[in-house]
């Protein structure tokens, strides 16, 4: 996984150490990372993407009215976590019994606990602590927020991936324009913050990798000898070399978990991820052994790591291990469970398990034919979307109208995401290239474990994929980046036959205009598909024409 080559496109300087001799240069090649220093231009185009990214999430997100598809329950938990520290059933004036953590709907609490809460059902409504908007902006707000911050890291993550600003902002704008993110980033549900989470961790174990790189660079430029064994061939510790980016990574990853159980499956992924790019940087360096030095060095603070995950993961429960009136929270409420027990901390944790049990449970039998469910190889074919909303009413200057919802990838996009896998596959094989490994193995973490649930017939929905989302845009970056760029210039220093200037520099253009024309045509395919991802009023006959693989959208 691991290569010197630049990669699929270099369009940044790389951050080298001093050239004091003592670095062989090929050396220095392979542990270079991307400047670290502010880059005012890239910003700005970052700004430029984030804009339409927000334009696109918040404008009319308060509609359509009244909570549509899964906000019955998400909206309505959150709310409860507001008032009363856990979900709450208040037509039985009880707890509720949820099957997902916390930490999801405390986020959409936030909203509603800002811009105010209403449910006439409920005979419920309490003003903004900030200001009192529509209720819908107040459930729906922190969706956007995040659906916002994902295209934001997105492309911070695929300038430091590609070293190149342009493949960066191509991958957060993607994002951006397409339909299925849109539509997450509109709803008050769960999925659009694990998939922030996750994202957000990736993000982290970069940063890492660059971090631990720029270390041994500096380590070996001061005439550290890495061939020598223990202590003496290896960089000097200190709190200040800890890996806190890897640490930061665990506790994102708890927040992920809180969110949904899902993001477990990017735990060891992710690990597997750390130590292979260890490895990489202790034989880019010359040490002699170094799975074993990686081994020995990281494990621990993985461990560390892994113990703050755990945590974090515990401390967003804290509304129901501080309260009594969880679901489970008290034994003296369920004399029918033994296992239950009031015993102070050590019964609060037990009850905890046990209710996490009873959860695992409900998902392991979950099984029950739906009428949106899909299987995990329909997925990337968009073989069976999920409607959100649908409405016939409303004038629309037509005998016939219809509003919807539909929870749809842009179709240019998501039917470019299998050919992308493969394309960066065989890509990365070839050039040995770590970003191509990371992207597919991310990309697994959130798509493969689903099609062993599909084995045992589990009812699924296509928004699982979410996590795995914006690792399949980086895979189609990635591929724009090979036809924009190939990767010559490694190729060249290592004696191979380098191109003319005029040869590269015509590669360079005829790439751009493929990748700008790719680019445009997923913005125009998006465009066509906006008024579904809305829920736009359309003459019936301009809903249907958008029904393109007729019953299966339908």
């Amino acid at each position: 996984m691991e290569s010197e080559h630049a990669g699929p496109a270099g369009g940044d300087a790389t951050a080298l150490p001093s050239s004091g001799g003592a670095l062989p240069a090929v050396v220095r090649r392979r542990l270079a990372t991307v400047d670290a220093r502010l880059d005012v231009n890239s910003w700005l185009a970052t700004a430029v993407v984030v804009a339409i990214a927000a334009i696109l999430r918040l404008v009319g997100v308060s509609g359509p009215k009244g909570k549509i598809f899964d906000e019955i329950y998400y909206a309505r938990d959150a709310w409860g976590l507001v008032d009363k520290g856990v979900e709450w059933n208040y037509k039985d004036n009880g707890p509720s019994y949820v099957v997902h953590p916390p930490l999801g709907k405390w986020l959409i609490g936030l909203g509603e606990w800002a811009f105010g809460y209403q449910d006439a059902e409920l005979k419920i409504s309490v003003p903004g602590h900030l200001t009192t908007t529509a209720p819908e902006f107040g459930w729906r707000i922190s969706a956007a927020v995040a659906g916002v911050l994902s295209v934001l890291l997105l492309v911070r993550i695929g300038r430091r991936l590609f070293r190149s600003t342009a493949l960066g902002c191509a991958a957060g704008l993607l994002l951006a324009l397409d339909g299925f993110h849109l539509v997450l980033s509109r709803t008050a549900l769960l999925d659009i913050f694990l998939l922030l989470f996750v994202l957000a961790a990736f993000g982290a174990l970069v940063l890492d990798r660059d971090a631990r790189r720029r270390r041994w660079a500096r380590a070996v430029e001061a005439g550290l000898d890495p061939t020598l064994p223990g202590r003496a061939g290896r960089p000097t510790g200190g709190w200040r070399n800890w890996p806190w980016w890897r640490l930061a990574a665990g506790v994102l990853l708890g927040c992920a978990c809180a969110v949904k159980w899902s993001a477990l499956y990017f735990v060891p992924a992710f690990a597997l991820l750390v130590l292979l790019w260890e490895v990489g940087v202790r034989r880019s360096a010359g040490v002699r052994r170094p799975w074993r030095d990686a081994l020995l060095d990281e494990l621990s603070w993985l461990a560390l790591a892994g113990v703050l995950m755990v945590v974090t993961y515990v401390a967003t429960w804290s509304g129901w291990l501080l309260t009594d009136d969880g679901y489970y929270r008290l034994a003296a409420n369920y004399p029918n469970m033994p296992a239950l027990s009031d015993t102070p901390v050590v019964g609060a944790l037990n009850n905890l398990w046990e209710y996490h049990k009873a959860a695992y449970g409900f998902h392991k039998q979950l099984d029950d034919p739906h009428k949106y469910q899909s299987w995990p190889w329909q997925w990337l074919l968009l073989g069976r979307p999920v409607a959100f909303y649908w409405s016939g009413e409303g004038a629309c200057g037509a005998p016939s109208c219809a509003s919807e919802i539909l929870l749809l990838g842009t179709p240019l996009l998501w039917w470019s995401f299998l050919p992308a896998l493969v394309g960066a596959a065989w890509l990365g094989t070839a050039r040995r290239d770590w970003r191509a490994g990371a992207i597919l193995l991310s990309a697994a973490a959130g798509l493969l474990p689903w099609f062993w649930f599909a084995l045992d017939g589990r009812t699924m929905f296509s928004f699982y994929v979410a996590p795995a989302l914006p690792f399949l845009v980086l895979a189609v970056v990635y591929v724009l980046g090979a036809i924009v760029s190939p990767a010559t210039a490694g190729a060249a220093a290592e004696g191979g036959r380098a191109r003319s200037d005029e040869d590269a520099a015509e590669r360079r253009l005829i790439g751009g205009v493929v990748a700008g024309a790719y680019v445009l045509l997923v913005a125009l395919c998006f465009a066509y598909f906006y008024p579904i991802f809305v829920g736009r009023l359309l003459p019936y006959a301009d809903w249907s024409a958008r029904m393109w693989l007729d019953g299966r959208w339908i």
